[in-house]
């Protein structure tokens, strides 16, 4: 009887003590794979980073660079959500019961009249959170090696390709750069230093994308690169919308750059007649750059569209996590890393709310703020979801108002929808904005009980766009909508 005591503790103990040397080796290799992932992520960061300021002209290499851009990004997520793991699964957690504790207390007030049950958000905000697994990972290091080993040729292309001199102020603020599109911006380049050839016709790029993804910040980020103002003698920036009124004497003799931007289609004798002025008027080897959210004016091209899309979830994260630290190093603060993934989750991609939200959280390094902030916004996005069955992104992209009552319990109004408008600097009536966006995301303020306007972002990029809100209230229900208009400023 002892003996087989003996051996069931002893199996007992054997198996103990495997159990625990194979969880310490697993978490061995986890640990060794992330600084395997660490070190080959900043290998590639250094080649994008050369190849952000050389001159690439052949094809190939842009959509190697391209690959290559998209497997970094892809790299830095995994890595983030590996480092920060135990946190993040908490953390949304948390959000997710905060978030559905809300909806369901007002539920019976404020959403009884909607058309879309509340039942519906449950299965959005109540849904499990996945996190990527080990193999997971083993896959990014695998790609990521795979990369890197053909990458070798590229870098020897690349180091014959001519190199260009950024302003020696790029990188002095963290929110006063340009972020990606390495590949569109070459492009663009390479484009407009082509040879005009015999023609001699002004040739006509259309950069075409959806509301807000950075088109005109792109088109003017080339248009302040050194060789680019040295090809051409003249870069005009032309309103679309008065492009009939446009005659010969506004174009001169010499080589022109025009970037006209649209907001509605146009007529086809309009755009003739537009042509025909810069082709008889400017010197050979102008070109013509048109902004247009607009796919159907892609048809008065004689190059092939840029399209330009919403930044892919993972690269988003990384433009606002560096927006949201700043100088500050996120591996110093896992918990703050972790809330700050949840949000550029919850954001769902919008440009303008990375800004202002980041501006907020630069200023501010208490957790609980950052928590607070990131409960708020997914409350927000939860209710317009189970109102609408839309992200507010998508609603404002679709010109619908967006539900922000639950940014601020001081607003009552009852839900109107409102379409965006533009406000451009000629507008007669000019007025002074005294709140912001980010004093609604924070409840810092009491909101007026009418309709007001308030700011929602100032770009610190060419062309240096004020983004303004239209905020609708009145006393029937605590509701308040905003939609979206810009200002654009004269160049």
């Amino acid at each position: 009887m002892e003996a087989a005591i003996s051996a069931i503790a002893t199996e007992i103990f054997n198996r103990m003590v495997s159990f625990l040397m194979m969880k310490y080796r697993d978490k061995t290799t986890i640990e060794e794979k992330l600084e395997r992932l660490q070190q080959l992520l900043l290998r590639i960061h250094a080649v994008i980073e050369e190849a952000d300021i050389r001159y690439i002209t052949n094809r190939s290499m842009l959509m190697q660079l391209k690959v290559l851009v998209k497997s970094m990004y892809h790299g830095y997520h995994i890595l983030d959500i590996f480092r920060h793991k135990s946190v993040l699964e908490r953390i949304s957690q948390e959000v997710v019961r905060s978030s559905d504790a809300q909806l369901t207390s007002s539920s019976s007030s404020s959403f009884s009249s909607s058309i879309i049950p509340f039942k519906r958000s449950r299965t959005v905000s109540g849904a499990t959170r996945s996190f990527p697994q080990s193999n997971d990972l083993q896959n990014v290091l695998e790609n990521l090696e795979a990369v890197i080993t053909n990458m070798n040729e590229f870098v020897v292309l690349l180091g014959g390709c001519d190199r260009y001199l950024r302003p020696y102020d790029t990188y002095l603020y963290t929110d006063n750069f340009m972020f990606g599109r390495h590949v569109e911006k070459q492009h663009i380049i390479n484009i407009l230093l082509q040879d005009p050839g015999q023609r001699g016709a002004p040739m006509v790029l259309p950069v075409i994308g959806g509301i807000r993804v950075g088109k005109k910040t792109l088109v003017f980020h080339v248009c302040k690169n050194d060789r680019i103002k040295s090809h051409f003698s003249s870069i005009m920036f032309i309103d679309g919308d008065s492009i009939w009124s446009m005659d010969q004497v506004k174009f001169h003799s010499r080589r022109t750059l025009a970037v006209v931007e649209f907001h509605s289609d146009l007529d086809d004798d309009d755009w003739v007649k537009f042509y025909s002025s810069l082709k008889c008027a400017a010197a050979v080897g102008s070109k013509v750059i048109i902004i247009s959210r607009i796919p159907n004016l892609a048809r008065f091209g004689t190059v092939e569209a840029v399209y330009l899309k919403s930044l892919p979830h993972e690269e988003y994260k990384y433009l606002f996590k560096k927006l949201a630290f700043g100088s500050m190093d996120e591996k110093d603060y896992p918990r703050l890393a972790s809330v700050a993934s949840e949000i550029a989750t919850v954001l769902g991609g919008s440009l303008i709310t990375a800004n202002v939200i980041a501006d907020l959280l630069r200023r501010n390094h208490d957790f609980h703020f950052w928590l607070s902030i990131l409960k708020r916004f997914k409350w927000m996005v939860d209710k317009n979801l189970s109102m609408y069955g839309e992200h507010p992104k998508e609603m404002l992209e679709n010109e619908r108002s967006v539900d922000i009552s639950a940014f601020n319990s001081s607003c009552f109004s009852s839900r109107r929808l409102m379409h965006p408008q533009v406000e451009r600097d000629d507008s007669p009536k000019q007025k002074s904005y005294n709140i912001s966006l980010g004093d609604v995301f924070t409840g810092s303020i009491s909101l007026p009980n009418h309709q007001f306007v308030l700011v929602a972002w100032e770009s610190r990029l060419p062309p240096y766009t004020k983004f303004l809100i239209e905020v609708s209230c009145s006393e029937e229900k605590q509701d308040c909508l905003i939609s979206t208009r810009k200002r654009q400023s004269t160049i």
